[in-house]
């Protein structure tokens, strides 16, 4: 099959095409014939130098995909073969998304939303995901909280927006001018400038703060908590600032969730959850991908169709 390889660690020219051999489903496991490959931050980082994993022979990146399931393993019997499937398979341990196929157990996938392409669903996992166990599983959103949502506009931020919304809360979200007009299409009741003014200087009294930037945001972004919010990081461990005042600070990372992929194809049902996908590229590609995304501009999803 073809599938993308990081052969050394270093820039998106390291992420070549090559042809390996196909996988085949254990016990628990089912094979995925790969429609789309959604690209996320940690795919660049893990190419630049490791990121969360490491390496065996012939590295692949990527996590997210949505496609069709070729063949089950013994015991399965959550789906079979022909179904529709998307997730974020095995992560942070190595999935190879980046290919015509991927194995992965059958609980770190979940059915299609039937109203999106394969594209679409791509751009949701790993993303989508993050923002719902942040905000529900961890953070314990309620409705009439008030949340701000750093780079609203973002992977991870665009996709917090709307599930927020859908949980009753009032939601503030931080993006650069020429992206309000989205931002606020997703749900938000307010955006910030962020380049031009400091947000803490114009928010005040949140309960919750999902902060996927970290640094100088993470320490600035405890001075709006209320007593008793909640400030959940997404970058590193050590990125994380010391709790204070009463107010509580912990970083989470994002694991394969069977459950909340359900749910979350369950707001796609509603329309209350949609992707945004900016940039379509073919598998051969990745490595424009990913130049793109080290950019830092894009607005929502990067996505690779395969098949």
């Amino acid at each position: 099959m073809r599938a993308m390889v990081v052969e050394q660690w270093g820039g998106p020219e390291n992420l070549v095409e090559r042809e390996v051999e196909r996988p085949e489903p254990g016990l628990n496991e089912v094979l995925v014939r790969v429609h789309a490959a959604g690209v996320n931050p940690v795919d660049w980082k893990t190419r630049a130098g490791g990121a969360l994993i490491e390496w065996g022979e012939l590295p692949m990146v990527g996590w997210d995909v949505s496609g069709t399931v070729e063949a089950v393993g013994p015991g399965v019997r959550l789906f079979r073969a022909g179904d529709e499937v998307f997730g974020m398979p095995l992560f942070p341990r190595q999935a190879g998304g980046y290919a015509e196929y991927v194995v992965a157990p059958a609980r770190h996938l979940a059915p299609k939303p039937a109203s999106l392409t394969h594209v679409e669903a791509a751009a949701l996992p790993l993303a989508a995901l993050t923002a719902w166990q942040a905000l529900v599983d961890t953070a314990n959103l309620r409705p009439g909280e008030r949340v701000l949502v750093h780079a609203a506009a973002g992977g991870v931020g665009h996709f917090a927006v709307q599930i927020a919304k859908a949980r009753g809360a009032y939601v503030i979200g931080t993006a650069s001018a020429g992206k309000h007009d989205l931002v606020r299409e997703l749900g938000a009741d307010e955006v910030v400038d962020y380049r031009a003014v400091r947000f803490e200087d114009v928010v005040s009294d949140i309960d919750v703060v999902l902060d996927g930037l970290g640094g100088e945001t993470a320490e600035r972004s405890l001075k709006v908590l209320r007593a008793g919010g909640r400030l959940i990081t997404l970058t590193a461990p050590d990125d994380t600032p010391v709790a204070q005042d009463g107010v509580q600070a912990g970083w989470m990372l994002v694991e394969p969730d069977h459950l909340g992929l359900r749910e979350i194809a369950a707001l796609v049902a509603q329309g209350a959850l949609r992707p945004v996908v900016e940039t379509v590229l073919p598998l051969a590609e990745a490595a424009k991908a990913h130049e793109l995304g080290e950019q830092g501009r894009t607005t929502g999803k990067i996505v690779l169709t395969v098949a």
